[in-house]
C-alpha cells in the first residue's frame, strides 16, 4: 500500500501561519509608511546636499537611505503581491514574488556598494586633489544621525506592543543605518578639521556596508530559489513530531524547501502493511496535521510506505490484481474468486494473499482442503508467498 496524500488547498492550515496578524500587520504597514516617508526625505537632503556640498560620504549615505526605501517597497510589495492566495497557476502561492523582488533589490545594492567603494578607492589614490567639503554637509549628516535613531525607537516601541520578531529585527536594521551615518559624521567633521581624506574613506566604509546588504539579500533569495531546505535544528524538530505521530513506524525522505517565511515538507512514512488503506490515510493525516500545528510550515505533504523504498522497489515487477486473480483461478478453476473478497499485500518483492470464504458456500471440509492447495502452490510459485484462507459467516 502506497498512498500520495497531500493538501487539496495549501491554505487551510493554522491561521496562526497566515503571513500577518491583524494587530501586527496593521503596526507593520505603519512603521513601514512612517519609514518609506523619513528615507524618502533624508534620500533627497543627503544626495542634493552631499553633491552642493562636494561631500562623498554624505552622497553615499543618501544613496543607503535610498536602498532603505527601496527596501520599505519591497515590503509593501510583498504584503500586496506575495500574500495573495494560491490559484490555479500558482498552487502554493505567490511567496516567491517577494523572493524574486529581493534577489533583484540585492544584486542592484551589491552592485552600488561596489562602484561606491571603486570609485572612493580610485579617489583615494589622489589625495591632493581632496577638498574641504561644505559644513553644511555636517549639518545634513547630523539630521540623518539623529533621524535614524529616532526611526530605531519608534520602531522598537512598537516592536514590544504588538510583541513582533520582524518588527524587532527591521528596528535593528534601522540602528545599523544610524551607525552608517555615524561613520559618515566623523568622516566628514575629519574633513572639516583638516583630514580631507576621511570624507572620501567615510564614503568607502558606507559603500562596504551598502555592498554587503546586497550581498546578503541576494545569496539568501538565490537560496531560497534553489529550494534551500531547513536549517538541521528544524528538521530534526519536524522529524520528532512526525514520529511521535501513533501509527508512525518509521520515516525516511524527508526533505524541506522554504518559501519566503514559510517551508514546505514531503515525507514517507512507515505504518503496518496490513492495516486498510483508510487507516493509511487517518495516520497520515494526522501526521501532517501535526507538523502544521508545531512548526512555521506552509504545507506537508506525506507519503504512506508499507515498508522501506529499497524493498517496495521490487514490487511494481509483480502482476496487478487482475493478473493475480486470474491465475488463482486458473489454478483452481472450482473456486470463483472474483465472488469473494480477496486481499492481496505486495511486500518484499512477493504477494501474500488473503481470501474470505462464505462458510455456508463452502465448508470447513471444502475450506480446509483448499487451504492445503493453496500452502502446496505458494512452494513453488514465483509470485505468491502465502495464500491464506479466512472463513466467514455469509450474509443471507
Amino acid at each position: 500500500m502506497k498512498n500520495h496524500n497531500h493538501s487539496h488547498d495549501v491554505h487551510d492550515n493554522r491561521e496562526v501561519f497566515e503571513p500577518t496578524h491583524p494587530e501586527r500587520f496593521a503596526a507593520a504597514q505603519k512603521s513601514t509608511w512612517v519609514s518609506i516617508v523619513i528615507n524618502l526625505v533624508l534620500t533627497f537632503l543627503q544626495i542634493v546636499g552631499g553633491f552642493f556640498s562636494h561631500s562623498q560620504a554624505l552622497m553615499a549615505d543618501g544613496l543607503h537611505s535610498l536602498s532603505d526605501l527601496l527596501s520599505d517597497v519591497l515590503v509593501l510589495f510583498a504584503n500586496r503581491h506575495g500574500n495573495r492566495h494560491a490559484d490555479a497557476n500558482h498552487p502554493y502561492g505567490h511567496a516567491r514574488v517577494e523572493t524574486a523582488a529581493t534577489l533583484i533589490l540585492g544584486v542592484f545594492l551589491a552592485a552600488l556598494g561596489v562602484g561606491l567603494l571603486v570609485t572612493a578607492a580610485l579617489r583615494l589614490q589622489h589625495p591632493g586633489e581632496l577638498h574641504a567639503v561644505n559644513p553644511v554637509a555636517l549639518a545634513v549628516a547630523l539630521v540623518a544621525l539623529i533621524a535614524k535613531e529616532g526611526m530605531f525607537r519608534y520602531m522598537m516601541a512598537v516592536a514590544k506592543r504588538v510583541r513582533s520578531q520582524m518588527l524587532v529585527a527591521n528596528a535593528w536594521h534601522a540602528r545599523s543605518d544610524a551607525a552608517s551615518s555615524l561613520v559618515v559624521v566623523v568622516g566628514i567633521g575629519g574633513n572639516l578639521l583638516g583630514y580631507t581624506f576621511l570624507d572620501m574613506v567615510a564614503a568607502a566604509v558606507v559603500g562596504v556596508m551598502i555592498g554587503r546588504m546586497g550581498g546578503k539579500l541576494a545569496l539568501e533569495a538565490l537560496s531560497e530559489l534553489i529550494d534551500t531546505g531547513l536549517d538541521a535544528e528544524e528538521v530534526a524538530a519536524i522529524r520528532k513530531t512526525l514520529l511521535d505521530t501513533h501509527g508512525v513506524r518509521g520515516l525516511h525522505d524527508l526533505r524541506t524547501r522554504k518559501m519566503a517565511d514559510n517551508a514546505l515538507v514531503d515525507a514517507h512514512i512507515l505504518v503496518d502493511p496490513r492495516i486498510s488503506v483508510s487507516e493509511g490515510h487517518y495516520i497520515a493525516e494526522t501526521a501532517r496535521n501535526a507538523v502544521l500545528d508545531k512548526h512555521h510550515v506552509l504545507d506537508v505533504m506525506v507519503h504512506i510506505d508499507p515498508e522501506d523504498d529499497m524493498q517496495s522497489k521490487h514490487n511494481v515487477h509483480l502482476p496487478s490484481r487482475p493478473d493475480l486473480l486470474v491465475q488463482l483461478g486458473e489454478c483452481f478453476s472450482d473456486v470463483n474468486f472474483v465472488d469473494y473478497r480477496v486481499v492481496f499485500h505486495y511486500l518484499d518483492g512477493k504477494v501474500d494473499a488473503e481470501l474470505y470464504l462464505p462458510v455456508n458456500r463452502q465448508s470447513q471440509a471444502q475450506a480446509a482442503e483448499l487451504q492445503a492447495r493453496c500452502d502446496k502452490l505458494v512452494e513453488h510459485d514465483p509470485v505468491f508467498r502465502s495464500i491464506y484462507i479466512h472463513s466467514q459467516h455469509a450474509q443471507e
